[in-house]
């Protein structure tokens, strides 16, 4: 189990500096939209990599929130840039 929960954080990790590269290279507003909300899904997926790898069940509250702010974020900035159209 644990050499799964490694392979998973691995890729988790190139995953996150892929879309920081393309977060930094986006050449438009639109690609570092697109990057960040990408950036937030990896970030709540390393939380769950991590609360099963220690096993423990508190983390869950920390998952629904961060998968929340990243959500409401991504909405506001979308109704930022469609506004600016």
């Amino acid at each position: 189990m644990t050499t799964v929960l490694a392979v998973t954080a691995g890729m988790l990790a190139i995953a996150g500096l892929l879309t920081v590269v393309r977060l930094l290279r986006g050449p438009t507003v639109d690609d570092r939209l697109v990057a960040l909300d990408t950036l937030v899904v990896v970030a709540v997926s390393g939380i769950a990599v991590v609360a099963a790898l220690r096993q423990e069940g508190a983390s869950v509250f920390l998952l629904v929130v961060v998968a929340l702010v990243g959500f409401l974020s991504t909405v506001a900035v979308v109704r930022l840039v469609e506004d600016r159209s």
